[in-house]
């Protein structure tokens, strides 16, 4: 690969994904890549893309296409948001800002999340860009709406509260690699930390040379303490005891867009635009918490149907192509969410390969709707899909 070369010797995500794989320890690697239990969920989400199939239409003029949208009263170049992770900070020195960097380059939003191992503020300040923040409620509800208030006093443009993980959820490749909160060391992840001397000098012992041991950035100072802290495992379970009423304080503390991700039924959204929501993510994390669950892009048409005159509908879990996004897009999608694709970049370059996996999106996008026969993403429908039987 010639060092001039923007692509960085990657045609696809699956490339920066193989690249990202070589330069980080297992568990981190895994840690990003994998799902759940039996990842069957993980699997499913890619599988049901992949079921459908496009219907172009042929002999149309496409020479000036764009795949502009407008989402929440403003135009953005392209139809994805980047969506919230709390691991690029130990993918890349600096991951969570070149990530955001990346994303406004693009012109899209960048959702900051509450376990970010860069604080809101300095992503703000970094990158700067239309930036989100993604809330996860805890059972100290006080605590939750501390971070709440500093996320307004920052200028965030949403509020996105995350609701489909009641309880920590069962990743077993962690606990085998010894990657969970708070960190335990053990034979197996320093062979596999110390196979990885790159990333051992170029992002961990980095980071602790310039401010410590890593760290949830956005936690209140009474619970921020490094990954490796056992105190720290009692601050991030998840509140099994999330109900609407939360949902509706929420709509009350903040006065700008409010989003639910993690939504995969039809009556959750419409109990979701009840309290004031202005959008759903249709959601399945990523197939990383509730195994067998459906996945997002099959439910989507049935969520949009029950609730998508009352608010916004959003789309994420398993997106690797534009034609992904495209498919997102043609069933009724306001825009599609990515989180693995720009993690991948981030660790196999840094801020250069975030930006290449946001330019490996857009260029298939155009390349999708050019082949279907569209000029505006307004154009896409359910008509230019061949659904499953």
């Amino acid at each position: 690969m010639r060092m001039s070369d923007k692509t960085l010797g990657a045609c696809n995500i699956h490339d920066l994904r193989d690249m990202a794989r070589k330069k980080l320890p297992r568990g981190v690697f895994e840690f990003v890549d994998r799902g759940t239990e039996d990842e069957s969920a993980l699997r499913n989400n890619r599988a049901a893309f992949e079921r459908i199939r496009f219907r172009p239409r042929t002999l149309v003029d496409v020479s000036k296409r764009s795949q502009a949208i407008t989402l929440f009263g403003k135009e953005q170049p392209m139809p994805i948001v980047v969506g919230p992770t709390g691991t690029a900070g130990l993918l890349s020195y600096g991951g969570e800002v070149g990530i955001a960097r990346a994303a406004a380059k693009a012109g899209i939003p960048f959702t900051v999340g509450t376990n970010s191992m860069t604080s809101m503020e300095e992503i703000a300040e970094q990158a700067g860009g239309r930036l989100w923040f993604q809330l996860y409620m805890w059972s100290d509800r006080a605590l939750s709406h501390q971070i709440v208030e500093r996320a307004k006093g920052v200028g965030f443009e949403a509020l996105m509260v995350t609701v489909d993980g009641a309880v920590p959820t069962n990743r077993e490749y962690n606990h085998r690699n010894g990657f969970e909160v708070p960190i335990q060391f053990n034979a197996r992840n320093v062979a596999d930390v110390l196979s990885r001397p790159r990333w051992l000098a170029g992002v961990f012992l980095r980071q602790i040379l310039a401010s410590g041991m890593p760290r949830f950035e956005n936690y209140p100072p009474e619970v921020m303490d490094g990954l490796m802290a056992r105190t720290l495992k009692k601050s991030i379970l998840k509140n099994d005891s999330l109900n609407f009423d939360d949902l509706r304080v929420l709509r009350k503390l903040w006065p700008r867009t409010l989003m639910v991700k993690g939504v995969l039924s039809a009556q959750d959204a419409i109990k979701a635009a009840d309290c004031g929501a202005d959008a759903v993510i249709v959601s399945n994390h990523g197939g990383r918490n509730l195994d067998y669950s459906p996945a997002p892009i099959d439910v989507l048409p049935e969520i949009l149907d029950a609730a998508g005159k009352r608010l916004t509908v959003m789309v994420d879990s398993g997106v690797r192509r534009g034609t992904d996004v495209v498919k997102g897009l043609a069933l009724g999608a306001s825009a599609v969410l990515v989180g693995r694709a720009p993690l991948y970049g981030v660790a196999a370059a840094g801020e250069a390969g975030a930006v290449r996996s946001l330019d490996i999106l857009r260029d298939e996008i155009g390349r999708t709707m050019a082949l279907l026969g569209v000029n505006r993403v307004a154009e896409l429908s359910r008509d230019y899909l061949q659904m499953p039987a």
